[in-house]
């Protein structure tokens, strides 16, 4: 028996239309900062093309390289955002038709897509270092 000092912890997860409906505001804001960061070193990329085709530049080389892994890290990013976002709106479907199990296992899933999205994310913003590392190595020679 439960005494009045003991809390009960909550058997169950109550999922409402509400609930999924959270993320899209959080799911749009990242997809934008996403799009910007890849709009940025797009700029990037083609001012080290274009002056690597001038003048080759094995730290411009390496840079552009660097710059590739993380379009695509950011692309991979981009994707499971969407799919994130894309299985908020399948939930909420679910949870409309009253299929609330369903439901809460796709919230699961968009969930589980986020956090793909943000551990890809994180590992891009650390590559990002590496990018500028290259760039100041010739002030050190």
């Amino acid at each position: 028996m439960n005494t009045p000092d003991q809390k009960r912890l909550p058997t169950a997860m109550n999922i409402d239309l509400t609930t999924p409906a959270l993320l899209f505001s959080t799911i749009s804001l990242l997809l934008l900062a996403y799009t910007n960061r890849f709009l940025a070193l797009a700029t990037v990329i083609r001012t080290l093309h274009g002056a690597y085709q001038k003048s080759p530049d094995p730290v411009a080389a390496a840079q552009i390289a660097n710059l590739r892994r993380r379009v695509n890290l950011i692309r991979d990013m981009q994707t499971l955002g969407v799919a994130s976002l894309l299985s908020c709106t399948v939930c909420m479907g679910a949870l409309f038709a009253g299929l609330i199990l369903l439901g809460k296992i796709i919230f699961a899933f968009s969930l589980v897509l986020m956090v793909g999205s943000l551990a890809i994310s994180l590992v891009e913003i650390r590559m990002s270092v590496g990018a500028l590392n290259l760039q100041l190595s010739d002030m050190e020679q």
